[in-house]
């Protein structure tokens, strides 16, 4: 149920947010805010998963307990596609969420979402890197839980960068959204942790300034940055996409924000209602807290900490962190980086980008080889980021959002 109170985050920054959520307006044809919309918003910061939630509780129970839920028997529903017949009650709860698939499904219509996420390449992970993930840094409540979580500070902040990646990366190959597919499974697992995360922190969470952890609004707001934000991103830096595309795109982050457990009215079909909806949320947003320098800082800089080869190597380091900052000054321009703490630069990568960028969707990508070319490129570019943020691990299917 959600609660009527609001936490006191909620548009605590309102003139800042109207300047920074201008562009998206003028992107969606927002000519007027909705507050209707605006105080859902801000009233669903104290709504949670409860699906999730009651499994978390299940999980909490004294060992012999017949209802509860550990995380091998997770495990292994998650990798049968279904709860055993025997499991208690919450799991099978957490699959009858999700069981049967919803009227709106398009299975074809997924797979060819897929295969467009893919061809946004590069492109797409230096949206959601920099437009996406330390974008949203700019504004309070997620980022104190992710310092408090150790999330994306200090030494692991390029492995749990990496674990978003192979999320993403599941989500888009080639059926893994079929039930039982390693995207279904992976996020699957996503909302189980989130709800674990959720769970330990809540107990002496500042739940009156901030929100109840990972509520359904930040649910929400997450579930925007991975489609129409990216494409918009993409746009941005010379990227084609075709209506079609971002219809299939969007359908592809549907289905997913439907198995993690965002509630189904804030689950939108078209780019255009998904950017409306982005710059509510922006709106309803604080102001930026010292958390957000440290998780920005973090990011940057760990691009060049990463590389701890030879001299080579350290130097590819280098060069990527500059072109970072280059990104983050069109993404953020100059306010949103002293926002982060972050030096100002010029834009210099971008007009490059932007060139190739027009190159490959307006000529490469016309024939049905040259799409191909397009996807497999990015996943051994996507492939060569894990393989270098993981090391020998096997990587973990956690979300960071």
């Amino acid at each position: 149920m959600v609660a009527e109170i609001v936490p006191s985050r909620f548009r605590s920054a309102p003139e800042r947010n109207a300047r920074i959520a201008r562009p998206l307006a003028m992107a969606a044809g927002v000519t007027a805010p909705d507050e209707s919309l605006i105080d859902e918003i801000g009233r669903r910061m104290t709504s949670r998963d409860e699906v999730g939630a009651r499994l978390v509780e299940a999980m909490g129970r004294s060992a012999g307990d017949p209802e509860r839920v550990t995380m091998r028997a997770l495990n292994d529903a998650l990798a049968a596609g279904v709860a055993p017949a025997d499991a208690p009650a919450a799991l099978h709860a957490f699959f009858d969420a999700v069981t049967p698939e919803p009227d709106w499904l398009d299975r074809e219509l997924v797979e060819r979402g897929a295969r467009a996420y893919r061809r946004l390449g590069r492109s797409r992970e230096d949206v959601l890197l920099g437009l996406s993930l330390i974008g949203g840094y700019r504004y309070g409540g997620p980022t104190e839980l992710l310092v408090r979580t150790g999330g994306l500070t200090g030494s692991g902040a390029m492995r749990r960068l990496a674990e978003t990646q192979a999320w993403g990366f599941a989500v888009s190959r080639p059926g893994g959204m079929e039930r039982g597919g390693e995207g279904w499974k992976a996020t699957l697992h996503v909302r189980a942790m989130h709800a674990l995360v959720a769970n330990r922190y809540e107990r002496d969470w500042d739940t009156a300034a901030l929100g109840l952890p990972i509520n359904q609004a930040d649910l929400a707001a997450t579930l925007g940055l991975f489609n129409s934000t990216a494409i918009l991103g993409c746009r941005l830096l010379g990227r084609h996409v075709t209506r079609a595309e971002s219809r299939a795109i969007m359908h592809l982050w549907r289905y997913v924000g439907w198995l993690m457990g965002v509630d189904e009215d804030w689950l939108f079909r078209t780019e255009r209602e998904q950017n409306a909806f982005n710059h509510h949320v922006l709106l309803a947003q604080g102001d930026v807290t010292p958390s957000g320098a440290r998780l920005a800082t973090a990011l940057v800089d760990g691009l060049r900490s990463e590389r701890t080869g030879g001299r080579l190597d350290r130097l590819r380091g280098d060069w990527e962190r500059r072109r970072l900052l280059s990104l983050l000054r069109l993404f953020l321009r100059a306010d949103g980086m002293r926002d982060l703490g972050l030096p100002v630069t010029w834009p210099w990568v971008v007009p490059a980008q932007v060139a190739r960028n027009l190159v490959e969707s307006l000529v490469v990508a016309r024939s049905e080889r040259g799409r191909r070319w397009l996807e497999e490129r990015s996943d051994a570019w996507v492939r060569g980021a894990l393989a270098r943020r993981f090391g020998a691990a096997r990587p973990g299917p956690r979300d960071l959002a």
